[in-house]
């Protein structure tokens, strides 16, 4: 009798235990993202462009772009932005776009303001959702660094992303294979590291528009802790041999055909002074100076975003990879 008591009794409670855990998730939940309405770039490529380099509570960690490309097969996302709410709203615009469904992502590198809007892709479109990535990107997610950058993202944003889980990237794709969807064909780049170990360039083929992610930026300086300064000069001149004349399109700042010319200068202006400088036995103070001076580097100093709380860490880094080469 007590035990069917008892179970009569946790039967009733049931659905306000049900209640009480759907009000704990609303409660950790961010609020939505604002709506960005996007800027079609061609004939099938569409930007959600985002203003900001770098997260905060006031822009909810809206600090990277969202395309997406409009084909006959369905819509393809290259790079799903920095949460779970962004990826949300990136879907309402799309939807203001085309009636088309979402049938792959792309996730260009491992840096989360570039993957973790996939939850909401697969949340709406299902977990069978192709979402492609490099083997080495895909790994990394599924690993320790894949949370690091949810709880990050959360700290950065003041809990604006709460709710994001890590959905990684479930297929891998190699350099030069070409993808087709209907009337579109991507190909895929790779040539080494650059802005880290593994960044994947998508080629739109027909409209000669390249999503680059984050190997150049149009007014914000890049993070390179992942990566190498001579790598991404390397990689710079392999994809433009293999691609030819394209629309760049970045994962920060507005697409344009001389980013890599442009922002190639702006990264040669830290390392050519830093290799200049480790040749002549100067020291690492000594060689912030030089970049500090060269016009290159002093012409982008008062608009180029995160450039005062970043041009002193990432002159160590190109010291760092000047002394290795030389030695």
């Amino acid at each position: 009798m007590g035990a069917s008591l008892l179970g009569l009794a946790g039967s009733s409670l049931w659905p306000e235990m049900q209640s009480f855990a759907q009000q704990a998730q609303d409660f950790v939940m961010g609020p939505p993202m604002y709506d960005i309405a996007p800027q079609q770039i061609s004939k099938h490529v569409w930007i959600i462009y985002s203003p900001d380099g770098f997260p905060t509570p006031e822009n909810r960690g809206m600090m990277s772009n969202v395309t997406f490309v409009v084909t006959r097969a369905g819509v393809v996302i290259l790079d799903s932005g920095s949460s779970l709410q962004i990826g949300e709203m990136a879907i309402r615009m799309i939807r203001k776009v085309t009636d088309k469904p979402v049938v792959a992502v792309f996730n260009s590198h491992f840096h989360g303001d570039h993957w973790l809007g996939n939850h909401a892709f697969v949340n709406t479109y299902g977990k069978q959702l192709p979402i492609y990535a490099l083997a080495a990107t895909r790994k990394t997610i599924e690993g320790y660094e894949g949370n690091v950058w949810r709880t990050l993202m959360e700290k950065w944003t003041n809990q604006s992303t709460s709710g994001t889980e890590v959905v990684a990237p479930n297929r891998t794709v190699e350099h030069g294979q070409v993808l087709n969807f209907g009337d579109v064909s991507l190909r895929v780049h790779y040539y080494g590291r650059a802005h880290t170990d593994a960044d994947m360039c998508v080629e739109v083929v027909e409209d000669k528009v390249t999503h680059i992610g984050d190997i150049a930026m149009a007014n914000r300086i890049a993070n390179i802790d992942d990566g190498s300064y001579s790598g991404t000069f390397k990689y710079y001149e392999a994809l433009q041999k293999a691609a030819g004349e394209q629309l760049w399109t970045p994962g920060h700042g507005m697409p344009g055909k001389d980013i890599l010319k442009t922002y190639g200068t702006f990264l040669k202006g830290i390392w050519e002074p830093c290799l200049q400088a480790v040749k002549d036995g100067k020291t690492e103070s000594e060689a912030r100076a030089m970049v500090l001076r060269d016009p290159r580097v002093a012409s982008r100093a008062k608009t180029m975003q995160g450039f005062d709380s970043n041009i002193g860490k990432y002159t160590s880094l190109a010291y760092l990879e000047a002394e290795k080469e030389a030695f």
